[in-house]
Formats: structure tokens, C-alpha cells, sequence
């Protein structure tokens, strides 16, 4: 009773929320990112390591230039490379995805910390480095708005960046001629080939956008989420969003309230660490959610495909 009692009272907190948006900021961008490799037909499984990578770039070019914006940069920069090695891989020497993904996962996990180590001669978080912090951003009227400016104003500049995004990408699949071609190539490459839609180059596009997304939520973690590089800072965030865009199958506003779910559990198990609940558990609670959701997800879209066949089968 007292459990339920702390959740219902945690859960009338206009600050709940706001860390609920806050914490879903760097999923909800590698989802944007995860969905338009997807729809490519190209999963990428690099996600993980391109964050890492990101966060511990724009660290240190925030730390050595002392502007944000510049780090900022250089994390989307690195978001691109690290897009750009795994489409040669993928592209050019037909390596498979997934194998070059975790690979380049493993690389990351390895390769920031020694570099890291290189740099301060830190082995666990970059403490010794004056990196900055991108600002936040105070809404005029809305900040003044009982309960409402507490959940939506003095956000992170990338999380409203997040949130524009999530329409940008959502009007690209449907109106654009991009994102028509980068559907096209993921639902048939023959056919979008045969009309002479340039298949490697549109998988190419996709990756590179996919990289730059989620070097932009790399940032987030380092330079907005924390303020700080740590090792293994993205705990597990890329592969949650390979859930969340699988879930959202290609749709951006789906996408961003699979990754609000993810918040919301992500801020309700910060809020329940002083509880009875046990610590592990409660740690483990946001992914256990999502995984959850996304197994209801694939019963649902078998029961709906064998109800499909069973009513063809009739019709014949």
C-alpha cells in the first residue's frame, strides 16, 4: 500500500514528466535514426557504439575548443563516420549488417576508453576535462502556465530539437521524394532499381542520416543528460531504440511515444530508487517494459497476418 501510495504520488509531479521527456530525448532521436535505415531495408545495429562514439567526441572537442556548439558539431560529425565506415562495410564489401554492427558496438565499447585513457589517463569517466553543456531553453508564455510550464519549458535545446525532428522525419516518408525513394528501396530494391532509383546511394543517404540522428543524441547523453563522458554511458539506448522503431514500424509519431514509454519508465525508476523495491529490479524495469511492448507488438502483427490468411483462404 505505501509503494502504491509513493508511485500515485510520484506520478502528480509536474517534475516526473519533465524527466520523463528528458530521459527519452536520446531514444526518441536513435529511433529517428534506427527508422530510416530501416525503412531503407538496412538495420542499423551500430547504434550503440555511433552514441558512444558521439558522446565521447563531442566531450572532448567541447573541452579542447571550450564551445559547445563546435562539440556539438563534433559529435554529429562523428555520428557521420562512424555511419559512413559501417555503409562501406555494408555497401561496398556486402559484408552483413549485423555482424559489422556489433562489431563496430564492441570497438566503441573498447576504443573511447582508451583513447579516454590517452587523452587524461582516466579509465572511467572524463572528470578531468572542463567539458560544456549546450543550453536549455525557457519557453516565454508557456513557461508562465501553471503545472504545463513545469512539464514543458527549461527543456534541453535537442530535446525540443527531438520533438521538431519527430515531424520532420514523419513529413519526409510521406511528401518528400526522398523519403518515397528510401521506402521504395526498402520495400522492393528490384523494382525501385528498374525505375531507376540509385539503390546503393538512397541505403547510403539513410545510414548517414541514421548516423547524424544518433550523434545528436550521443550529445545529449555528454553534453545535456550529464555534462560528462562515462564508459558505457548509453547503457544499452541504441538497442532499446531498434525496439522502439521495430514498434513504431515506420511511423515517427508512434516512434516518439514508444520512446515516452521508455521515459516514463526510465523517470519512474529514478524516482522509486529510495523504495522497497529492489535496486536491480528497479534498473531493470524500463527495459523489461520495452521488451515487453514490443513482444505484445509481434503477437499482435502475427494474429493480424494469420486473420489475413485465414480470410484469403476462405474468399478462395
Amino acid at each position: 500500500m505505501n509503494l502504491l501510495q509513493e508511485i500515485l504520488k510520484t506520478l502528480s509531479l509536474p517534475e516526473f514528466y519533465f524527466a520523463m521527456f528528458r530521459s527519452a530525448t536520446p531514444v526518441l532521436l536513435t529511433t529517428l535514426g534506427a527508422m530510416i535505415s530501416s525503412r531503407s531495408g538496412t538495420s542499423n545495429i551500430a547504434l550503440e557504439g555511433t552514441m558512444l562514439i558521439s558522446a565521447f567526441v563531442g566531450v572532448v572537442v567541447s573541452a579542447f575548443s571550450q564551445s559547445a556548439w563546435i562539440g556539438f558539431l563534433g559529435a554529429v560529425f562523428a555520428g557521420f563516420i562512424v555511419s559512413n565506415i559501417l555503409a562501406y562495410f555494408i555497401l561496398k564489401l556486402n559484408s552483413n549488417a549485423v555482424i559489422s554492427g556489433i562489431a563496430l558496438n564492441t570497438f566503441a565499447s573498447g576504443g573511447t576508453i582508451f583513447v579516454l585513457y590517452l587523452i587524461t589517463g582516466e579509465k572511467g569517466a572524463s572528470t578531468s576535462l572542463e567539458s560544456l553543456k549546450l543550453p536549455s531553453l525557457t519557453i516565454p508564455v508557456v513557461k508562465d502556465i501553471p503545472v504545463i510550464g513545469a512539464v514543458l519549458s527549461g527543456h534541453h535545446v535537442l530535446t525540443y530539437t527531438a520533438l521538431v525532428l519527430v515531424a520532420v522525419v514523419w513529413y519526409m516518408f510521406k511528401y518528400t521524394r526522398l523519403g518515397m525513394h528510401i521506402r521504395a528501396v526498402g520495400e522492393s530494391p528490384d523494382a525501385a532499381e528498374s525505375v531507376g532509383i540509385p539503390v546503393k546511394r538512397i541505403k547510403y543517404i539513410a545510414l548517414c542520416l541514421s548516423g547524424i540522428l544518433t550523434g545528436m543524441a550521443g550529445a545529449f547523453l555528454s553534453m545535456g543528460y550529464v555534462g560528462l563522458f562515462s564508459s558505457g554511458m548509453t547503457a544499452g539506448r541504441g538497442y532499446i531504440a531498434l525496439a522502439t522503431q521495430a514498434i513504431a514500424a515506420g511511423n515517427a509519431v508512434i516512434g516518439m511515444l514508444a520512446s515516452l514509454l521508455f521515459g516514463f519508465c526510465q523517470s519512474l525508476a529514478n524516482y522509486l530508487q529510495n523504495s522497497s523495491i529492489p535496486l536491480q529490479f528497479i534498473q531493470m524495469m524500463p527495459y523489461l517494459i520495452i521488451i515487453i511492448a514490443y513482444t505484445i507488438y509481434c503477437a499482435m502483427v502475427e494474429h493480424n497476418k494469420k486473420k489475413k490468411q485465414m480470410k484469403a483462404a476462405a474468399g478462395k
